[in-house]
């Protein structure tokens, strides 16, 4: 197919490009200020990220999350909570992708399938630490330019709201109408 072809048109637009999606699974030592006894609570909040193309068929996401662990401590007289800012790159692989791009001008999207969660929260063996499992999952995608082949309409024809789609009442349908099949009885 040439450009010349009068048959079809090549379009430039923005099109996804790549996608891959990446599920992780993190451990974490917390270090507390007390020798802790129980777990009573732990939540996963402030998660923050970003995404870049990191190479040809991968992208780099950066984050961040911090981990609130509530517990006991003094063998279960007090409590206290210990929070432990922790920072993270995932580098997700690009699955599907279409080497027909432009150029090297690509914008990255990546939407969180799964928030950072804690999976299970426990007294490390030697009791003077906290270990935290946590999942998260992201899925990325790729923009950038390509050309697309569009078959061209070979009588030219161009489509307006103002043109006949055929929907106009025939005669033959207006006779068919009957004027009274309302019931006047329901009227008010």
């Amino acid at each position: 197919m040439s450009f010349l072809d009068h048959e079809y048109r090549e379009i430039i637009t923005k099109a996804v490009c790549g996608k891959g999606k990446k599920f992780t699974q993190a451990t974490h030592h917390v270090s507390p200020s007390h020798r802790p006894t129980s777990i009573l609570g732990c939540w996963v909040i402030n998660h923050l990220y970003n995404a870049k193309k990191k190479s040809e068929d991968t992208v780099e996401v950066n984050g961040s999350y911090d981990i609130n662990i509530w517990y006991s401590y003094n063998d279960n007289t007090k409590t206290e909570v210990v929070t432990e800012r922790v920072t993270y790159t995932d580098y997700v692989p690009l699955s599907v992708q279409d080497d027909n791009t432009l150029n090297d001008d690509y914008d990255v999207i990546a939407k969180v399938v799964q928030q950072p969660n804690c999976l299970e929260c426990e007294i490390a063996e030697h009791g003077n630490k906290i270990v935290v499992d946590v999942e998260r999952e992201f899925v990325v995608q790729i923009i950038g330019e390509t050309k697309v082949a569009v078959k061209v309409d070979p009588k030219g024809h161009t489509y307006d709201d103002d043109d006949d789609w055929g929907f106009d009442i025939t005669d033959g349908e207006l006779s068919d109408v009957k004027p009274d099949f309302v019931d006047s009885k329901g009227k008010d």
